[in-house]
């Protein structure tokens, strides 16, 4: 092996968004898997702590699924955040969610599972004009994904 030793990779809580959305459409069997994708129905976004960032997700978000036929669904979700200043971010986030049948069954019956009996992550890019947010347009973020009931929290963490 040549070259130096690989750098750690480092990771900080940026910030947790929690999504609303709508049941999945399906659309049909493809060669991939079942089609499906999931409306956004609203939500909320904050900071982490010291970080001030705060608002809602603005309608017309969705997030395009394929249930691959090993049970895997692979996300490719597109969505707005607006700060409470008004300032808009681009969220697009691409992952993989995997989970027992039994862990589904679960969620689908609205109990509470916790996050660590399941594998829910993304890679994250955000995109935003806001002068005070132009750091977030060099940086990759990657996030783990928790639902509840009715909800999405996505714990999206900024790669150092």
């Amino acid at each position: 092996m040549t070259g130096s030793a690989p750098l750690p990779l480092a990771t900080r809580h940026l910030l947790t968004i929690s999504v609303r959305a709508d049941l999945p459409r399906t659309l049909g069997e493809f060669p991939t898997g079942e089609r499906r994708f999931v409306a956004f129905t609203g939500g909320t976004f904050e900071g982490a702590e010291g970080i001030d960032l705060r608002g809602s997700i603005a309608e017309g978000g969705v997030d395009w699924q394929t249930v691959r036929h090993d049970g895997t669904i692979e996300l490719r979700a597109h969505y707005l955040l607006l700060t409470d200043r008004q300032e808009a971010i681009e969220v697009q986030s691409d992952g993989i969610r995997i989970m027992s049948a039994d862990v589904l069954s679960r969620l689908g019956r609205g109990e509470a599972v916790d996050p660590a009996e399941y594998y829910f992550r993304t890679h994250i890019r955000l995109s935003t004009g806001a002068e005070r947010l132009l750091h977030l347009n060099q940086r990759i973020a990657v996030s783990t994904g928790e639902r509840g009931a009715g909800v999405v929290h996505v714990h999206v963490h900024e790669v150092l």
